[in-house]
């Protein structure tokens, strides 16, 4: 916001016109009207980012289950089939 304005809003004078008064009643109603506009921005801002965040975290949430299972299936197999080293030669 205009620093200037601000100071210019905050130091009163005693002999200020009704019309002075006016024009700084209304400046404040600018600037409160402004606030309420960028809080509910900010405001939609956050609740999309929960909104995304607490998808990804769904999304992480269910890699992870299919990384393990994808690593439990392999152990499985590893054990399941036979090496190279638990043949017997050939010539046995």
């Amino acid at each position: 916001m205009n620093g200037d304005t601000q100071r210019e809003d905050s130091t009163m004078s005693t002999d200020s016109t009704p019309a002075e008064l006016a024009r700084r009643l209304e400046a404040l109603e600018s600037r409160i009207a402004y606030q309420e506009h960028w809080l509910d921005t900010l405001d939609a801002a956050v609740a999309g980012q929960e909104q995304r965040l607490t998808r990804l975290e769904r999304l992480n949430t269910l890699m992870q289950e299919r990384l393990r299972d994808q690593q439990r299936a392999l152990q499985e197999n590893d054990t399941a089939t036979p090496g190279p080293e638990d043949e017997v030669p050939p010539h046995y």
